[in-house]
């Protein structure tokens, strides 16, 4: 592996670990203010799944930095700036129909582009995938059928379903973007193409939020930056939060 992949790989695998657990954060936010027993559960449970997926890929940067870090140091020890996750993720939890429409996005997204990861040459991220695509499928189904459930549910639930949609639709546009770092690993066969993925998405996402009876946004707005350390406030906020433990006892092992 030649430096600039093997350092184009490190970013890579950050900004996966990153989009993992900060998503993984903003769903465990939900723990005991679920609507009932079962959906605690059922938010620990995939909360986890993301957690779990992002110590692997930040286990495989701090592998592919051999600087001393570890998978503590990428989620504790940097600050909002550094962070290279997608703004769809970091935005705060809302009400359960915002959760929900968020929840459907992210896991559509990752039905479309963990089969593509899969095939990569890079057998880490591959196996890395492989795992997570299993957890994606009961993912999909649980969000697919909150969406359906809200969007053609009472008045109120529509109503809340449809102004989650319209709120989030255009951070959907940055799942797609692709920059030099990613172009040059879809180049090699190590990373996806996320561009060639968007119409797969919006199929999907447009046939469920149809079943619902919602309407698709057009797409008159979009925001990005996060590839690049450009975050909302909402960030800094979840990171303080997240992190206060670990810098409060550097070092410190339980």
């Amino acid at each position: 592996m030649s430096d600039a992949i093997k350092a184009a790989t490190l970013e890579y695998a950050t900004r996966l670990g990153d989009d993992s657990v900060v998503l993984g954060h903003r769903i465990s936010e939900w723990i005991s203010f679920g609507p009932f027993l079962e959906e605690d559960i059922a938010y620990g449970n995939v909360s986890l799944d993301y957690i779990g997926r992002a110590r692997m890929f930040y286990t495989y940067a701090a592998e592919l930095a051999s600087d001393g870090r570890d998978e503590d140091d990428f989620a504790y020890m940097r600050n909002d700036r550094e962070y290279r996750n997608l703004l769809l993720f970091e935005m705060p939890k809302g009400d359960f129909a915002y959760s929900q429409v968020r929840q459907l996005f992210a896991d559509v997204y990752y039905t479309v582009l963990l089969p593509e990861l899969v095939q990569s040459k890079d057998e880490t991220l591959a196996a890395i995938a492989s795992k997570a695509i299993k957890e994606t499928k009961y993912h999909l189904r649980r969000s697919r059928d909150w969406v359906l459930r809200l969007g053609d549910g009472t008045e109120e639930s529509h109503k809340r379903t449809q102004k989650a949609v319209d709120a989030l639709w255009g951070y959907t546009h940055e799942l797609f973007d692709m920059d030099e770092t990613e172009q040059l690993l879809a180049d090699e066969g190590i990373g996806v193409d996320v561009s060639q993925l968007r119409d797969a998405w919006l199929k999907r996402v447009t046939d469920i939020l149809t079943e619902a009876t919602l309407t698709v946004p057009e797409d008159s707005w979009e925001v990005k930056g996060g590839r690049i350390g450009y975050h909302t406030e909402n960030l800094g906020h979840m990171l303080t939060e997240m992190q206060i433990v670990h810098r409060s006892h550097p070092g410190c092992k339980w």
